[in-house]
């Protein structure tokens, strides 16, 4: 097996400034009210781990001070493992700071250890977070390796070889010695008591603890530590619960600061789209809407639903659509807080992509613009005519609120036909009935005076008599003294009067 760690030693700072670009000066306090970790603009003043609350406000007075929040952070290591699906289906929580991905049988497909881990650190980047990364055969090895900063001893061709053999397990074992003692600590494998009776004895190493005889360590009460090595080198079995991704995404993003500019939103929200876009790639589907609830702290909060025109899993895709909304959204009041929730992901269309293009690119295209009008105008304001079969002009057409899945299947199939103009069309009339306008009028206006010359034979339409509405019209294309293309019908019911019903361009 090769372990992979994913260490997140800023975890309780990272989870408040991963939503700005630039962190304002904020540190974290301990439930006694000492600095846990500090921005890099709170360091540059001064700030430092261990300081009283008070101490730190008196050299920067416009710290923001924030309570560490460790069910935040245990929602953080489970978004981080739920994206880190996209690399290995074999994930571990390892206490609160850190993921561990089981790689071996990855390998190839990512084309090495390297590859994975240059993958990792910019997939984490566009997260919002930093880590500290290593490999090793076991997955306390990699913890310890990637605590230490150390670089991994292990050299891993890009295939799904077998483990290296002794003589290169030797060398990941030796670089565990130089370690320090204060490692037994991570994952409470050692309490304070025994670290303190090791550190009396005068061990310092990892190297130092291992030479020394087991029995004399179960004597003096420390056979916790040399369990702890044992697991480490691979002596002992050191098995894992596996995570599980969750059936629905749902995970959210504070902010450090409240912020009412819908740019800034857009950046923390962009977050959460990288989170969706490697979940949906994990369990290969997609989603056609998703919905993002703005925090005002104790004011209730603002809930918008954004539909994709599509099924989709592209992080682009979805800020696209967002930008569009936000862009017209007035919100009640700053947001401190983003909470992104996609439900019921759809199988996703594996397309292959040809040498002469995608067929079905205009439908997605189509699509797409369909769902940005209707997230910067809303969703009733964008309709679309459909036909209807009936003969009369007035009840052939109505009035619909687009569906995305419609258009995109409409314009995928007029893609597939091939362009406009190698399509093979109708042939067209030979006369002049059954012509139809685009430009209907509101309702038939009677024509006063006979100043229209008529072209070719009437279409005859009488129908509608079955809903209470008949019509009984003889249609003819005529031209107006003005020259311009008309429509026009004369009733067949007494008096017989003459309409003009539309024009045509």
């Amino acid at each position: 097996m090769l372990w992979l760690a994913i260490l997140l030693p800023a975890l309780s700072l990272q989870v408040f400034t991963r939503g700005v670009r630039a962190a304002p000066p904020l540190a974290i306090l301990s439930p006694r009210g000492r600095v846990l970790a500090a921005s890099a603009a709170a360091s540059a003043a001064g700030i430092e781990p261990g300081q009283r609350a008070a101490s730190a406000l008196a050299l920067l007075p416009e710290l923001r001070l924030q309570p560490h929040e460790p069910a935040r952070e245990a929602e953080a290591l489970a978004e981080i493992a739920t994206w880190a699906g996209r690399f290995s289906p074999r994930i571990s929580l390892s206490a609160a700071d850190a993921v561990l991905l089981e790689i071996s049988s990855c390998l190839r497909l990512f084309g090495g250890t390297a590859q994975i881990e240059s993958a990792l650190r910019e997939g984490l980047a566009e997260l919002g977070f930093t880590a500290l990364l290593a490999c090793a055969p076991t997955p306390l090895a990699a913890r310890w390796l990637a605590r230490a900063a150390a670089p991994s001893a292990l050299s891993c061709p890009p295939t799904d070889a077998a483990l290296p053999t002794d003589a290169a397990g030797q060398d990941w074992r030796a670089a565990l010695d130089p370690l320090p003692l204060e490692l037994l600590s991570e994952e409470d494998a050692c309490d304070a008591a025994t670290l303190e009776l090791l550190a009396g004895l005068g061990l310092r190493t990892l190297g130092e603890l291992r030479r020394l005889p087991p029995a004399g360590l179960a004597r003096r009460g420390a056979q916790a530590a040399a369990r702890a090595l044992a697991r480490a080198r691979g002596e002992l079995a050191d098995p894992r619960p596996w995570f599980e991704a969750p059936l629905r995404f749902h995970h959210g993003i504070a902010l450090p600061a409240p912020e009412l500019h819908a740019e800034a939103l857009l950046f923390a929200a962009r977050r959460l789209f990288a989170s969706l876009a490697a979940w949906l790639d994990a369990r290969h589907a997609a989603v056609d809407r998703f919905r993002l609830r703005f925090g005002h702290g104790s004011r209730p909060p603002t809930e918008l639903e954004f539909a994709l025109g599509r099924p989709s899993r592209d992080e682009g895709h979805f800020a696209l659509i967002v930008r569009e909304r936000l862009a017209m959204l007035e919100l009640s009041a700053e947001v401190d807080s983003i909470t992104l929730c996609a439900e019921s992901p759809v199988a996703a269309d594996p397309r292959a992509r040809d040498l002469f293009g995608d067929p079905a690119q205009a439908g997605e295209d189509a699509a797409l613009l369909l769902a940005r009008l209707q997230a910067r105008l809303g969703e009733e304001c964008v309709q679309r005519l459909d036909l209807r079969a009936d003969h009369r002009p007035e009840a052939a057409w109505r009035n619909t609120v687009p569906s995305a899945q419609a258009t995109t299947a409409r314009a995928g199939r007029d893609a597939a036909a091939g362009p406009a103009s190698t399509r093979t069309a109708s042939p067209p009339p030979r006369t002049t009935a059954g012509l139809r306008p685009l430009w209907l009028l509101p309702a038939p206006r009677p024509i006063s005076a006979p100043r229209y010359t008529l072209l070719g034979a009437a279409e005859r339409i009488e129908t509608g008599w079955w809903d209470g509405m008949p019509v009984r019209r003889d249609y003819y294309l005529a031209r107006d003294a003005d020259n311009v293309l008309c429509w026009i019908f004369e009733s067949l019911d007494a008096p017989g009067q003459w309409f003009v019903h539309g024009y045509f361009g």
